[in-house]
């Protein structure tokens, strides 16, 4: 949904969706983790656009373009959720790239962002992917008192073995000697010219929600087909087989 250089915010309504989403690999590890929405938004569930009709008389000079309209947003629907492999990315994300600009900032009432169905998930437990627009993606800061340093470490000594744990540690400085939060920089020059103003926070992370995940297998769900063969003899240019 989104072009090269441009930030959008991809999310999924359940942990296993957003890891399938993701591809991994068997062996890889996935952090996930739970945001909370703290302002509203307007998004628009491309599921929906499944179910559009329309009713009228073929007498009406309207209703052939409406039913024409009709016919054009389910097949957005299916080609803005249907799985793309890896190779063809670059191209055939294009038109969705430039269907989820327009949506963006030319329609109107504006949107924030899209629902759609996960093309990565078993049909039919209602995983959904959540994209936030750049301008609706910013996630609210961490708020850490002045000067604290903050390290995180994957592994750690057990029985005398090691073993995997994450861990985050904040190291936070006394009050009496933590540095100002305004840097020596800032205080100079934001007297010169107007500073970037950073877009209204949409979603703020849960710290205690974050985990990490090592990729152990895959499941796959398929739908086998049966191969049939023919084989007829040739006997002039007009036969075919049956």
């Amino acid at each position: 949904m989104n072009a090269n250089g441009i930030s959008v915010f991809y999310g999924a309504n359940a942990p296993k969706a957003a890891i399938a989403e993701v591809r991994p690999p068997v062996g890889s590890w996935v952090a996930t983790a739970r945001f909370e929405i703290i302002r509203p938004l307007r998004l628009l569930d491309l599921s929906a656009l499944n179910s559009v009709t329309q009713h009228g008389s073929i007498f009406d000079q309207g209703f052939t373009r409406r039913l024409e309209f009709a016919v054009f947003l389910r097949t957005l629907s299916q080609r803005m959720t249907r799985p793309i492999m890896p190779d063809d990315e670059a191209f055939d994300y294009l038109a969705t790239q430039a269907i989820a600009d327009f949506l963006a900032t030319e329609n109107d009432p504006p949107l924030d962002g899209i629902i759609f169905p996960s093309s990565q998930a078993q049909a039919g437990d209602g995983a959904l992917n959540f994209v936030l627009f750049h301008k609706s993606a910013s996630v609210e800061s961490v708020e850490l008192p002045a000067g604290t340093n903050v390290e995180a470490r994957s592994d750690g000594l057990a029985d005398d073995e090691w073993e995997t744990e994450y861990v985050v540690t904040e190291e936070v400085t006394p009050p009496e000697k933590a540095p100002s939060k305004t840097s020596e920089f800032l205080s100079e020059h934001e007297t010169r010219g107007p500073r970037f103003s950073a877009p209204e926070p949409t979603l703020r992370i849960d710290l205690q929600s974050v985990r990490v995940h090592l990729v152990r297998g895959v499941e796959l769900d398929t739908k086998e087909h049966g191969v049939r063969r023919w084989r007829w003899e040739k006997a002039g240019d007009d036969d075919i087989p049956f």
